[in-house]
């Protein structure tokens, strides 16, 4: 029967036509979820963030005495004396820096009082002075056993002082007090108020 003959035909066409649709369905790639950038958390955020370095903190420091330049300097907190020194022109020629510690470290308000050789360091509104070495020593000097260069330490004490201090014990025997040092001559009132703390009779 040729109607039966030509009739299969299209079928045929169908079902090859169904075949490729169907495969061309498998073989589609699947479409994945999209990504979602994960939000950086704050500590993660902070460590990325270059630490920024404190500016060095101002000290302001009154310079007094035998220097060429006395008045009030500036500088940062890790300058020292010696620096101080500098900038006010240096010592003058009669200075006497054998009591001063040029390698402390500033502090804000210190004063660096110089004195001048034989000089009576004055009394300063304030503690924090360059002499301050032998005022913040622990150890007290023996008044009746100290030699002139141990006297030395002590501020406002020159080599005419400590020579004057020995003189006396050579001639009326050991200080029974402190007090004793008023009756050496040269050394006063003032004197002592600066010394007092610093020396012992035993």
């Amino acid at each position: 029967m040729p109607y039966v003959k030509y009739a299969a035909v299209p079928a045929a066409a169908i079902l090859l036509f169904l075949f490729f649709f169907i495969t061309e369905r498998d073989t589609e790639p699947m479409a994945l979820p999209p990504i979602e950038a994960t939000p950086q958390t704050e500590l993660e955020t902070s460590e990325q963030q270059p630490i920024e370095a404190e500016p060095p903190q101002n000290v302001t420091v009154d310079v007094k005495g035998a220097v060429h330049y006395p008045g009030v300097y500036t500088f940062t907190a890790e300058q020292r004396i010696v620096d101080a020194i500098e900038a006010a022109g240096g010592y003058v020629d009669d200075a006497d820096s054998t009591l001063i510690n040029h390698a402390q470290k500033l502090a804000d308000e210190l004063i660096i009082y110089v004195p001048r050789h034989g000089e009576e360091i004055p009394v300063l509104p304030t503690a924090s002075v360059a002499t301050a070495d032998a005022s913040s020593s622990t150890s007290l000097i023996n008044i009746n056993t100290a030699t002139e260069q141990q006297l030395q330490e002590l501020p406002g004490i020159g080599p005419a002082k400590a020579a004057a201090i020995v003189a006396h014990r050579q001639e009326h025997g050991t200080f029974s007090t402190t007090d004793g040092l008023k009756d050496v001559s040269g050394i006063g009132d003032k004197s002592f108020e600066q010394l007092s703390d610093l020396i012992t009779v035993k």
